[in-house]
């Protein structure tokens, strides 16, 4: 019979990922082991509630490694030894390269990878949440040696952390998040680069929009340095695929080839629509933007969201875009597209001004 997860739970590294495992393991009740290089990092995210330092006298039933990726396989096979009993798993967003690092480790078969869709542009214990893994994809990625039992641990663990378990092979994990998240941070990256030297009279027009395609770019740059060179191989391929797509644009924008550029438009359409929707759909319900002015003062947002509430609309999602010659931000409520009308008359007859 599969064993259940009592705990405890180490956590090894007590940075973003880290310490909002064990907030939101805590939260559920198990107790959580913390323990990291930095003491620092172990006393802040102890203080918040994430768990208490480890002692040598701990024997945990599983431990997370959350280390950066370039410490991620000799951490592993350092847990594997110093816990015998242990089931170990890890949140690194790269799988195959720790398991050709433990390919010999006679404590190989009680190795899970583990992967959550979730972060923060920022870093460190205090970006921590118990909220970060809610309803969040968390890959698990098995290998052709794992113990069932092993698998099965990691599993709850995901669950109890509120995420949603999505089991993948370590290779297609892999090829994967390059192409929803390393190539796409890397274009994002390339993007922000254009506007560092911009002329100040450029960056005036600034809108939502190229902070939309730019925020990734803001995270931390020795991080994902080691993120996407670890995974360099599958991001080599859709990067040679992203190239002769800039070379179709360039060649169209030469040719005066309205045709070809809109091809390669409505090819980005598609994409778009192909990105699930809430809770996973992949053939999500119509949306539509409300977009209603909001003056820039304390409590003007909450008054906005109970007044959608009084509509009985549900808000699917937020957008502000501040003006910047004005004391006003234009906040776009994502809504379901049926209800879109019901909501601008509602807004309008409580003196909000809207833009149809």
């Amino acid at each position: 019979m599969t064993e259940a997860l009592v705990g405890p739970v180490e956590v090894v590294g007590a940075g973003l990922l880290g310490t909002s495992v064990g907030l939101a393991l805590s939260r559920c009740g198990l107790e959580v082991l913390l323990s990291d290089a930095s003491s620092e990092h172990v006393r802040t995210a102890s203080g918040l509630g994430a768990g208490r330092p480890r002692t040598p006298d701990d024997r945990p039933q599983v431990v997370v490694v959350a280390v950066p990726p370039d410490h991620l396989g000799a951490v592993i096979a350092a847990t594997l030894e110093a816990e015998p009993q242990a089931v170990v798993t890890d949140v690194g967003s790269i799988k195959t390269r720790p398991l050709v690092e433990l390919a010999a480790h006679p404590g190989l078969p009680r190795y899970v990878g583990g992967h959550p869709m979730a972060g923060s542009e920022r870093s460190g214990p205090l970006a921590g949440s118990a909220a970060l893994f809610e309803g969040r994809p968390w890959a698990i990625t098995p290998h052709a040696d794992a113990a069932p039992d092993a698998v099965a641990l990691v599993r709850e663990l995901a669950e109890r952390c509120g995420a949603v378990p999505v089991v993948l092979a370590p290779e297609e994990h892999d090829r994967a998040v390059a192409r929803i998240s390393h190539v796409p941070h890397l274009m994002a990256a390339l993007t922000a680069g254009r506007l560092a030297d911009a002329p100040r009279d450029h960056l005036a027009l600034s809108g939502q929009g190229v902070r939309d395609v730019t925020r990734v770019a803001g995270g931390d740059p020795a991080l994902y340095g080691q993120i996407v060179s670890a995974n360099a191989a599958a991001v080599l391929d859709l990067l040679a695929e992203v190239r002769t797509r800039l070379d179709d644009v360039m060649a169209a924008l030469a040719a005066g080839d309205r045709d070809a550029l809109q091809r390669l438009l409505v090819e980005g359409n598609a994409g778009t629509r192909a990105i699930p929707g809430k809770h996973g759909e992949h053939d999500p319900r119509p949306m539509r933007t409300v977009i209603v002015s909001v003056p820039d003062h304390p409590g003007e947002l909450a008054r906005l969201f109970a007044a959608a509430g009084e509509a009985e609309v549900n808000i699917e999602d937020v957008r502000i875009d501040h003006d910047p010659g004005r004391p006003v931000g234009l906040v776009e409520l994502v809504v379901d597209a049926s209800r879109a009308d019901h909501l601008l008359g509602s807004l309008e007859s409580r003196g909000w001004l809207t833009h149809r």
